[in-house]
């Protein structure tokens, strides 16, 4: 059974990012369908998938990180506007019966990501 995961770590506190903000969309052509919105736990994930069986279809989705916000509640002082302000990431499920796991690495400048396992 497939499914869908994240994970986000706070690569300048060295932790994972607690309460951080994330949406989740599925991309069906031109129309953006709101699937999910949640808060990450201490662990810096989701309590459970995002998706995962007979919701986790083939195609286009979007994973919204609210990473100013999450910086501003830690008591960063940022510019304004933030260089980073929601970081979106587009992906694509191929094999809706495989694990896709979409970690973010994240500071108030720079994010990086990879399919994980």
């Amino acid at each position: 059974m497939g499914k869908l995961t994240t994970h986000v770590l706070d690569t300048m506190h060295g932790s994972p990012a607690a309460g951080m903000a994330v949406r989740l969309y599925r991309l069906d052509g031109p129309a953006v369908q709101p699937l999910k919105s949640l808060l990450l736990n201490a662990d810096g994930r989701a309590d459970g998938p995002l998706l995962e069986g007979e919701a986790l279809e083939a195609g286009r989705y979007r994973l919204v990180f609210g990473v100013a916000d999450y910086f501003r509640a830690r008591g960063v002082e940022l510019p304004e506007p933030a260089f980073l302000d929601e970081v979106p990431l587009d992906f694509g499920i191929a094999d809706a019966d495989s694990h896709y796991h979409v970690p973010l690495l994240a500071s108030p400048w720079s994010y990086s990501t990879y399919r994980g396992s």
